[in-house]
């Protein structure tokens, strides 16, 4: 989470970091306010919230940030001690873990194991994880775990791993704000390189395409085949 200073600073954090929610600060509009305020539609996947003290001078601000897509305005003063609920609920991370919190069934995961693995790799929000990581997380070795996560045909870790990946970087990739290397710095690939080659050997596609193709799609393609690697 970011809070938005000015429009550069905000790019920078935008093409380096995965931002959460940028909160900007309504009670006294300015140009550089609405220079940051402009990069709502640059970024429509990062939510952007305006904190406003709804005083009658600041319906034209309201009005404007509703314009621009905001996705709530926190009335200050007011929602004070419920700011912090209203805004996670619109965390980039958030979002992302609950549309993916199910397995999707042509994933075919039937245990406790592999689902418990598959919501700790999506609560990463397409970061890299280690299977060592996980497999701390859930009280066993890291060989115990690939074993049980890969049983009776199901995919194997490191691939299920890569492609949650891959659909936090299409989710990415639809912003206009964003190019590859964007996408591939944010998500901590080593290079735009490396983001290519992963969305060719998980997915059968270049990085450009992932744009056009939904987390459904993106499955579909990994389940002809591709779930399963060699280590």
């Amino acid at each position: 989470m970011i809070g938005a200073r000015n429009a550069a600073e905000c790019l920078r954090t935008f093409r380096t970091t995965l931002v959460d929610v940028v909160l900007v600060d309504g009670a006294a509009p300015s140009e550089t306010l609405w220079e940051v305020a402009a990069l709502a539609r640059e970024f429509p996947s990062t939510p952007f919230v305006a904190i406003v003290p709804l005083r009658a001078a600041d319906a034209p601000t309201v009005a404007r940030c509703i314009a621009l897509e905001f996705v709530d305005i926190i009335v200050e003063g007011v929602d004070d001690g419920a700011a912090r609920e209203l805004i996670s609920r619109h965390f980039f991370s958030a979002r992302f873990a609950a549309a993916l919190d199910e397995p999707p069934s042509k994933l075919a995961f039937a245990t406790d194991v592999q689902r418990n693995t598959w919501r700790r790799i999506v609560a990463h929000t397409g970061r890299a994880v280690r299977t060592e990581e996980l497999a701390a997380g859930l009280g066993v070795t890291r060989e115990h775990l690939s074993r049980r996560f890969a049983a009776n045909g199901a995919p194997n870790l490191k691939r299920v791993i890569d492609l949650v990946r891959l659909i936090a970087a299409a989710e990415l990739a639809k912003n206009p704000g964003y190019d590859i290397r964007d996408v591939s710095s944010v998500l901590g690939f080593a290079s735009s390189s490396h983001l290519s080659s992963t969305a060719q050997r998980v997915v059968g596609t270049k990085p450009g395409s992932l744009s056009a193709l939904r987390t459904v799609d993106l499955i579909e393609r990994f389940a002809h085949g591709r779930g399963r690697s060699r280590s």
